[in-house]
């Protein structure tokens, strides 16, 4: 029950078709890019912090 077949797929990508209309997908798309593209900015920003602190407790 874990993967999603072809089948599934397609009928995920109509109703969120019907749902959405074909001119607002593109603009969820961009939105969704940039929301991952921003967490994964922060993500690296976060780890250099993380590091610096535990080597500062190691000495």
């Amino acid at each position: 029950m874990g993967k999603l077949g072809l089948t599934e797929i397609l009928v995920i990508l109509a109703i969120v078709l019907l749902l959405f209309g074909g001119k607002k997908i593109p603009e969820l798309m961009k939105g969704l890019g940039s929301g991952i593209k921003e967490f994964k900015n922060a993500a690296k920003d976060e780890q250099p912090a993380n590091s610096k602190k535990e080597e500062e407790t190691k000495e």
